[in-house]
This record gives C-alpha cells, sequence and structure tokens, in this order.
C-alpha cells in the first residue's frame, strides 16, 4: 500500500488522489485480463501454391518468436539496461521507486524513472495495442497518478500470472525498435538481417539501448547516438556481469555493424507486383468470409491461396504479348480456375495493366479480372442458349437453320437495317451453309441460328442458365446498367433476343468460372483463391465458403463440351489462334465479339484447367477496337479469335501438360439426340399436309415457307431443325414450288468408229470411237 501511495505522489496532483485512485481502478480488471491474455498485432503472410510469400499484410511489422528464438545475450542486455532488479522484484522496484521519487522531488522535474520491465510491457501494451483512437493513445502515456497507479497494479498482476521469461519473452516481442519495426525478430532482421536467436552481444547492446527511444535513436540518421548508447549498455553488463567485463570492454570498440539500409519488410498488396489483383480478391474473399482485414493486419495469420506460381508466370507473359501494359484505354484480362467436385482453385489472375499506383504509365489497383466490366463477351453466351435449349430437349446432333437474316417479333428492337417495329433483326457477319449442326455452329458461330435458338428455348431460361452456370453478379441489383434491376431482371423484363450475343458487361473470373462449372460436369463452386488459414499458433482457421451445386446434368455438361471441342480444329473460329503456338490437345473453346467491336473475348477449357480471356475498353470513354495490333480505333475489327483467343493459347500451352492427361469426357447419348419427345421426324419427300400432320402428331408446331426447286411442287424438300428440337418449339418445313425444271437428258455423243486392232496371237482389240 505504501508503494502504491508513493507512485501517487511522485506526479503533480490534478483534482483529489482518491478520485485518481477510483478511477483507475474502474478500468485496470478489463485491461488486465486482455494483459494476460497477451496478444500483440502480428505480421499476416499470404503465399502461393509453394509457399512464396504474395504479401506481408500488418498494421504493425512485427513477427513473435518463442523465449528459445532469442538469444540470450539480448536478454541480459535488455535486463542489464532496463531493469537489474528484474528476477527478484514482484512487477515493482520498490526500491527503485523510492530512489526516482526522491531524485525527482528533489530536482522538482521527473529526471529519473523507475518503471520495471513488467511496468513498461503494461505501458506499452496500453499504448501499442489496446488503444485505437488518438485519445487513448494520448492517455495510455500521460503523466498522471491515475495512469500510474493502473500501471502498478496491472504490473503486479502481470507478475502473478506469468513467469519471468514469460513476461520478458513478450515484452522483447512487443517493443518498437524505430524505422517502423517492433518486436525483437523483426528489428534483428531490420538492422542485421538475422534471426534474433543469431543476435551477438553486441548487436543485443545496440537494440537495447534503442528501446529508450527508438526514434531518436536511429543507426541510420544518428549513428553516434547509437554507438554511445550501445556503450552504456554493454557499461551495464560489465557492471552486472563482472565475469565478463574484460570481453565486453572490447566490444566497445567495434562498430555497429547495421545493413547499410534498413531490411524493411513490403507492405500490402501494392508491393505484390502482377499478383496484386489475386492479393487484392483474396482479401475481399476472406472478408466475405468472416476475417475482415483488420483481423489480417493484426492477427499473424498464414494464408496459403491457390495461386501457382507457373500458371500466374505464363498468363502474365500471355496478356503482355498480346496488350502492352501501357495501351492507352484497352486492358487485356483472364483468369484460369482449376475444375473441381469439391471447389474451384483460381490458379492464375492477371491483367496486361500493371498493378500500382502511377496513373501516367496506365498502371492500375482497379478489380479488372473480377468485376463487370467492359461491353461483353459477344458470342461466348450462345454457351448459355445451347445449354439452356439441350436442358429443354435439343440434341447435339440436330441440324440447325442458318437463315442470312432473321426477325425475331417481340424480342426487343432494332439490330440490322431495315427491321420492323417491335422486331429484333440480326444478319450473319460471313457467308454460312443453310444448315449446320450445333457442334459445327457452334464452332463457326453464325448469329442468326442462335437468335432463332434463343426464340425457340425462351430469354428467362437462358438468362437463368448463364446464372446458374456462373454469372452469378447478374442476380444483384442495379446490375443492369439502366436501372435497380439486376441484369438478369431486366434482360427477362425485356425478353431481350440479343442476350445470346453477348452484348452485356461481364465479370471475367466469372466467365472464367463457366467455364470450370462445365469441365467439372456441370458442378457449379465459387472460385477460390484460398487453401488454408493458420492463426498465429499454427491453428487452422475455419474459412466459410458458399456450398457447391450440381447446376445441369453432367451427361448434358460433357456432351456439350464435347460439342464445343471443335473451335480449335480447321473452320473453328480460334483455329487460326491454336495453330499459332503448334496447340495439339483436345478442348473446349467458344470466341465471341460483341458487334460494335468494344470488347471481346474467348472462353476455353480441358478436363485440367479452364480460363476466359477477355478484352476491352478501360478509359472513361471507351470506344471501338482494332486488333494486330490492338489499338483503339474509328471502325474496329477485333474479334476473339485475335487477341483473345491467342492470350489463352500463348498461356495455356507452356502449362497444358503439369497437371496430368488432357482428356474429352464421354459424350451423353440422350444429350447427343435429345429428348424422346423432342425427336423430329423425317418428313422430307412428303406432301405438305402429310408432312404437317406428322410434326403435329409429335407434338411440334409448324412453320412452312415455299423455296425453289425441282421437286414436284407441294413436296417437303427438307425441314429445319431436324434430328432433334425443343419439344413443342416450331419446326420450319420448306416445300417446293415445282418452279426449277429439270434439265433435259443429253442424247450420247456420236463418235467415229474404229477399226478393230489386229495384233499376232492376240484376239482383236477394240477401242472406242474418236469424238467429233
Amino acid at each position: 500500500m505504501a508503494g502504491v501511495l508513493l507512485a501517487g505522489v511522485m506526479f503533480p496532483l490534478a483534482g483529489g488522489f482518491g478520485y485518481a485512485s477510483n478511477r483507475a481502478a474502474d478500468t485496470v480488471d478489463n485491461v488486465s485480463a486482455e494483459l494476460v491474455e497477451g496478444t500483440v498485432p502480428a505480421v499476416s503472410t499470404m503465399v502461393d501454391s509453394v509457399g512464396n510469400p504474395i504479401a506481408w499484410l500488418y498494421d504493425q511489422r512485427r513477427f513473435e518468436v518463442p523465449s528459445e528464438k532469442i538469444s540470450n545475450e539480448m536478454k541480459l542486455a535488455i535486463v542489464s539496461v532496463e531493469d537489474r532488479r528484474f528476477p527478484e522484484h514482484k512487477g515493482v522496484d520498490w526500491q527503485g521507486t523510492m530512489r526516482a521519487f526522491l531524485t525527482n522531488t528533489t530536482s522538482g522535474e521527473v529526471q529519473q524513472g523507475a518503471s520495471t520491465l513488467d511496468q513498461q510491457y503494461v505501458k506499452n501494451y496500453q499504448l501499442l495495442v489496446v488503444a485505437k483512437t488518438d485519445a487513448e493513445r494520448r492517455a495510455a502515456i500521460e503523466t498522471t497518478p491515475a495512469r500510474k497507479i493502473r500501471e502498478i497494479r496491472m504490473a503486479l498482476t502481470l507478475d502473478k500470472e506469468l513467469t519471468k521469461d514469460e513476461i520478458l519473452t513478450r515484452y522483447l516481442n512487443l517493443v518498437p525498435f524505430g524505422n517502423a519495426s517492433f518486436g525483437i525478430q523483426d528489428a534483428a532482421q531490420t538492422y542485421f538481417g538475422i534471426d534474433a536467436s543469431e543476435l551477438n552481444t553486441q548487436q543485443s547492446a545496440m537494440l537495447a539501448g534503442m528501446v529508450q527511444s527508438s526514434s531518436a535513436l536511429n543507426p541510420y540518421t544518428n549513428p553516434e547516438g547509437v554507438l554511445e548508447r550501445r556503450n552504456v549498455v554493454l557499461d551495464t553488463m560489465i557492471s552486472n556481469i563482472p565475469e565478463r567485463a574484460a570481453e565486453l570492454r572490447q566490444l566497445k570498440d567495434t562498430p555497429l555493424g547495421v545493413l547499410p539500409e534498413p531490411n524493411r519488410l513490403p507492405r500490402g498488396c501494392i508491393a505484390a507486383g502482377d499478383r496484386g489483383f489475386f492479393c487484392d480478391y483474396a482479401l475481399q474473399y476472406l472478408a466475405n468470409a468472416g476475417i475482415s482485414r483488420e483481423q489480417i493486419d493484426k492477427g499473424g495469420y498464414l494464408i496459403k491461396t491457390t495461386l501457382d506460381p507457373a500458371v500466374q508466370a505464363s498468363t502474365k507473359a500471355a496478356l503482355n504479348a498480346n496488350a502492352s501494359p501501357e495501351l492507352d484505354g484497352i486492358a487485356n484480362v483472364m483468369n484460369v480456375v482449376q475444375p473441381g467436385q469439391d471447389s474451384h482453385r483460381i490458379l492464375a489472375m492477371g491483367s496486361s495493366r500493371t498493378y500500382g499506383l502511377d496513373a501516367n504509365a496506365n498502371e492500375t489497383v482497379q478489380a479488372q479480372p473480377y468485376s463487370l466490366a467492359g461491353h461483353g463477351a459477344g458470342s461466348i453466351f450462345k454457351i448459355f442458349t445451347t445449354a439452356a435449349a439441350m436442358e429443354k430437349g435439343l440434341g447435339t446432333n440436330a441440324i440447325l437453320d442458318v437463315p442470312g437474316r432473321f426477325e425475331a417479333r417481340g424480342m426487343g428492337s432494332g439490330g440490322a437495317r431495315g427491321c420492323p417495329a417491335a422486331t429484333y433483326c440480326v444478319e450473319n457477319a460471313g457467308k454460312y451453309p443453310a444448315a449446320l449442326s450445333v457442334t459445327d455452329a457452334l464452332a463457326q458461330s453464325p448469329n442468326t441460328a442462335f437468335v432463332k435458338l434463343i426464340q425457340a428455348t425462351g430469354v428467362a431460361p437462358t438468362v437463368d442458365m448463364a446464372v446458374r452456370l456462373g454469372l452469378r453478379s447478374y442476380t444483384q441489383p442495379g446490375t443492369s446498367g439502366f436501372d435497380d434491376r439486376s441484369m438478369a431482371d431486366f434482360q427477362k423484363d425485356q425478353n431481350l433476343g440479343s442476350f445470346t450475343l453477348g452484348p452485356t458487361w461481364i465479370n471475367p473470373l466469372e466467365l472464367s468460372n463457366v467455364a470450370a462449372t462445365l469441365a467439372s460436369h456441370g458442378k457449379w463452386c465459387p472460385p477460390t483463391p484460398i487453401d488454408s488459414v493458420f492463426d498465429r499458433e499454427g491453428k487452422p482457421v475455419s474459412v466459410t465458403q458458399q456450398a457447391c451445386e450440381q447446376v445441369v446434368e453432367p451427361g448434358l455438361a460433357d456432351t456439350l463440351t464435347n460439342a464445343m471441342s471443335k473451335d480449335d480444329k480447321p473452320g473453328g473460329t480460334s483455329a487460326g489462334a491454336a495453330g499459332s503456338v503448334g496447340w495439339t490437345l483436345p478442348m473446349a473453346g467458344k470466341t465471341g465479339t460483341t458487334e460494335s467491336h468494344m470488347s471481346s473475348g474467348f472462353l476455353g477449357f480441358t478436363n485440367n484447367f479452364a480460363a476466359a480471356v477477355y478484352v476491352f475498353g478501360d478509359s472513361p470513354t471507351p470506344g471501338e477496337i482494332c486488333s494486330a495490333p490492338l489499338r483503339p480505333c474509328g471502325d474496329g475489327n477485333l474479334f476473339g479469335g485475335n487477341e483473345p483467343a491467342r492470350t489463352w493459347y500463348a498461356a495455356m500451352n507452356p502449362i497444358a501438360n503439369n497437371f496430368g492427361p488432357t482428356t474429352l469426357p464421354p459424350v451423353d447419348q440422350k444429350y447427343a439426340r435429345g429428348s424422346q419427345n423432342g425427336q423430329v421426324p423425317d418428313v422430307t419427300g412428303l406432301s405438305q399436309s402429310a408432312a404437317t400432320s406428322r410434326l403435329q402428331g409429335a407434338g411440334f408446331t409448324v412453320n412452312a415457307v415455299t423455296t425453289a426447286s425441282q421437286a414436284a411442287k407441294g413436296t417437303v424438300t427438307s425441314a429445319s431443325p431436324s434430328g432433334s428440337a425443343i419439344p413443342g418449339s416450331t419446326i420450319t418445313i420448306y416445300v417446293s414450288d415445282g418452279s426449277v425444271k429439270a434439265a433435259p437428258p443429253q442424247a450420247p455423243a456420236q463418235g467415229i468408229p474404229v477399226p478393230p486392232i489386229q495384233l499376232p496371237g492376240l484376239p482383236p482389240i477394240q477401242l472406242p470411237p474418236i469424238p467429233r
């Protein structure tokens, strides 16, 4: 009790002493419990899939180490200079307190402190850990009786609850050492590039001396002052450890021996280079899973991510090879996702842009690879129309009609020139056969065939399929870009047939995950950047993840995969890009380009990896884009088979065999043939009435179109779709008008007879007549 009273009169009284004591008692118990727990801010480390650091995330640069990983010389030095009676007292050195009291009262000012290591730990803990505001930080170091009494009481509690070694270890792990370094492990690395366990006597003495004033005692700005202070520490060690006096005196003549400059640790995603986009996404993912950025910055976590360094390097190289990082107004982004039944791991994420803050060099920290951007992925969306049609009964063996122009009434308005009101009109960009199988249509990508198909399938089922397969952002309010509606609701409310041509902005990561869903036999999982998280004690931390879903039947996904497997073959829209890198492996792919040429993409996958590349305008006023090389232009000619596909094949070809054999899944004949009630009877050669009757009997509606033909008038020459179709949909029959006359048969040509040739010993040889 005498000690507490003595502490009270060491400072000028502000108000009654009893009031100060009561105020101290009100708060000390709660803080004491936190103090005994002893959790301090520590650096969290994010690493890639093989353990290479991606980023260090921290509020205070500190790495906690156990007692056995701190050199004994460091422990001796700090005790010698700061609290020589540390092994003997019980948290408060009453002898030192009395001595300081007498000195301070004699001089009329505070000239000497009496704080033990326990008390210093309490003060620093309140300043560096407990205090959250500037006012709380000022209160943690204020020179008042109330604060000193709290400090003494907590120091006494600390000494009862912890061993001396535990207190000393916590102290050395807590205190600042200047140059933004906290704790002895980081201090050893900052100034000497070694671990705390390797500190020698003179290094330990220097660091122990700096604790007195880590800002003023900086070996890079005040080497003389630091050397002088180090030698003071060595003098205390000579006094306290006389048997080593000769050795310690010699050390006073040695230089400081610090590194040429502080070995500072980079902080945050901004120092992660091309992995910065992934780093940001990983932190966003963890925040959504319940681990906040503040927790990470203080928690000392080990965050093991899914990022594959080989895939990341190949991806970044391909992105930059096809789009310069300094290119004005155009970005090229790509994500690589590993298919799976339990998780979809992100193997790579990148942009052609350099991750950084220098806007003059076109650097960016915007979430380009994983946020809604651009003007659409174009014909890649035909995948969704096809999948929705297959779910309704269309088989991939079906033959689709490919008219040069198609007008879809009630499915929006505009499109091709000369379009009637309340009608969406579309024309093909090139010449196509009059009919194509679903597989060939996906590879060659005629627009009219797929607008006809979405008309038969329905916009709502197609949009829902896009969401199910992976475009989950489309369900979020406000994503329509026009009002508060989600993109999905907007497209369905307006019944827009143009959806199959992909004119809407997309999230590139979600598009890559669409490919992963198909490669996973129809199993959707959220794209995850995290493999595992461990706390500072090495215990696993649970990371909440949305459950995986079987969004389409495995047979449908596998058969659609096979239907997409001709894109890299001759006639496919990415064949040239595949050939440019010598691609030979089986894969499924789809190119896409918007009609405005303001963005384009390529989606491709194998059984081992899935990825999408997206080229889009990233300036505030994006315009049309030209190819070879990429550049803004007035009349765009960018196609998905150009830079997007070339980026994909260039990125994937070097690492394609890193994950095992590459194969296509088996075809499910149910989805190749189509559903039983989706089988289209063969009506070729029948009369119009007979064909109509047979098709209606199979559950279809019929649209008859007259066509010029040499077949008898009224005879059906073909039907579309044929083979299979969506049950209940419209089948177009083409009925001959008999207007084409058959060519008259030509009489056999008469020639000049040639007499037989007679050779000795042989029968006569008759030659054919000589033509006239």
